[in-house]
């Protein structure tokens, strides 16, 4: 990424007044480039503040949501899922280039499983940016969009599944019978299906032979 990301939890008091926001009150996260460090900064706003933010400082994103407390999750959710969410989070803080694309992959994963909802979208020094909001833990994710080819897409996702921890024995043993792990965990079959096998016709049964008629003396 262009500029270093770590992930931000929302805030439980406005930025502006500094007055803790009550369940459910309407905000708007705003996302700011910090000079100072070089990365980026979220600052949350309550809506009778926001015009005053604006005049003060310009955001290169932000999105209206709603505050409620950090949700700590009681039940067991699927492992794959956990384990895309936590990678995601791993990849952010180290901010390796070599794994831009698997980030997005991963973004869209938690996207289609309603774990990360897309809140905005930013061309930053001509990168598009996607944005990204845990709606329950309220930790913002902020993903560079590659641009990638269908072919690459599959490649990752391939790559993706290993790092979700399907690689190893289980994937060698998969393999080794025609299968392979997808990236929410499911197996399906690397080989083309096989057509059934026309019916043979049956073999015609040989004419009986007549018998001899007997001849009269």
């Amino acid at each position: 990424m262009l500029q270093n990301w770590h992930i931000r939890s929302r805030a439980h008091a406005c930025a502006q007044t500094e007055v803790p926001f009550e369940d459910g009150q309407p905000m708007i996260t705003a996302i700011y480039f910090d000079a100072d460090t070089g990365g980026y900064l979220r600052r949350d706003i309550s809506l009778d503040a926001w015009e005053k933010e604006t005049t003060e400082r310009k955001a290169i994103a932000h999105w209206r949501t709603a505050y409620s407390p950090t949700i700590i999750e009681t039940k067991p959710e699927v492992a794959s899922k956990e384990g895309a969410l936590a990678l995601l989070q791993r990849f952010i803080e180290e901010d390796e280039p070599a794994t831009e694309n698997a980030r997005y992959i991963l973004a869209l994963m938690l996207e289609r499983k309603r774990t990360l909802i897309p809140t905005a979208t930013k061309e930053v020094d001509g990168v598009k940016m996607l944005f990204y909001e845990n709606k329950k833990s309220g930790e913002v994710f902020v993903v560079r969009d590659p641009e990638l080819r269908l072919d690459e897409l599959a490649q990752l996702q391939d790559e993706v599944a290993m790092l979700l921890g399907f690689g190893g024995p289980a994937a060698e043993a998969a393999k080794a019978v025609g299968m392979k792990f997808t990236p929410e965990g499911s197996l399906t079959s690397t080989e083309p299906k096989a057509e059934a096998a026309p019916a043979q016709p049956e073999p015609e049964s040989s004419p009986k032979e007549p018998e001899d008629a007997e001849t009269n003396p």
